[in-house]
This record gives structure tokens, sequence and C-alpha cells, in this order.
């Protein structure tokens, strides 16, 4: 048995906040703005896996209106929903993610938040991938005032 997942997530960027990636800091001058640490690629990819299996959503599993995940470590998040996604039989055939900003530049990073995303899941890097694209200054993303993901999986029953 095959199941699809399909998870989204958007974030306004702000200045003295860290830019993550799936774990990865990258140098910018704007980091996501979250009640967690903002990582919004870890929290599409959740999304996605809970969407696959019919469990929920992130935010019903650490909601930001509670103190408990204020700053939390999204990829250790991620592995909290990995665990989950595995104890109901689950594993990843492939994950491909879409990161939209107009800056920074993903290219230079990809292998590395590739690497962090096939531990966090535990599969081979080349189950794993991502692509950078922009707006082309259009809307909030355009303007670089806001990063988005799309991130969609295809899991197995084991």
């Amino acid at each position: 048995m095959i199941r699809t997942g399909l998870g989204y997530d958007i974030h306004r960027l702000k200045r003295g906040r860290r830019f993550l990636l799936g774990g990865v800091e990258i140098p910018f001058a704007k980091g996501e703005d979250g009640h967690s640490d903002g990582d919004v690629l870890a929290h599409a990819v959740s999304d996605a896996l809970l969407g696959a299996c019919a469990l929920g959503d992130i935010g019903g599993f650490f909601p930001p209106s509670d103190p408990a995940w204020k700053d939390a470590d999204s990829m250790e998040l991620l592995r909290n929903v990995y665990a989950r996604v595995k104890q109901s039989g689950w594993k990843v055939v492939n994950l491909d993610c879409v990161i939209i900003c107009e800056k920074p530049k993903i290219l230079p990073f990809r292998e590395l938040i590739r690497k962090s995303l096939a531990e966090a899941l535990e599969t081979p890097v080349e189950n794993i991938f991502l692509k950078g694209k922009t707006k082309e200054g259009l809307g909030t993303v355009g303007m670089g005032k806001a990063v988005e993901v799309i991130a969609q999986c295809l899991l197995t029953k084991e």
C-alpha cells in the first residue's frame, strides 16, 4: 500500500531570527518568525507525513498556543512526527519539496538540507529532493517578507 501527503507552510521573515531550512541555518539578515524556531521546511514536511497517514497536522500535535513549544527545535518535532509515522507502519519512499523565497539562494545549501532531512526521516539522501524558486517580485514572498514551502511525500506500508 502507498500513500501521498502534501504539506504547506508560510512564515513571515523578521530581523533577529535565524533562517532555518530542514535544520540547516542559512546566513541571512532575517529569519522565520514562528512560535517554534520557525523552520518552515520542517513544518511543511511534518504536515505532508501526517497527512499521508491521516494522523492529523503539526498544529494538532504542537499547538502554537502551548508555551511548551515556544522556540522548539522544529527538526526535533519532525523526528517526533516521523516516529508516529513509523509506529503506524509507514516509511518514506520519497520526499520532494519546493522552497519559495526571493533570498537567500537555496542551491548552495541544498545538499546539506537533503542530508539533514534524510537523517531525520531515516532514509537515503537519494529519496529526498528540494528546489528553490522565487515569486519574481510578486506578492508578500516576492517582496522578501515571507518564505513558503510545499512538500510532497510518498509513503509505503512496511
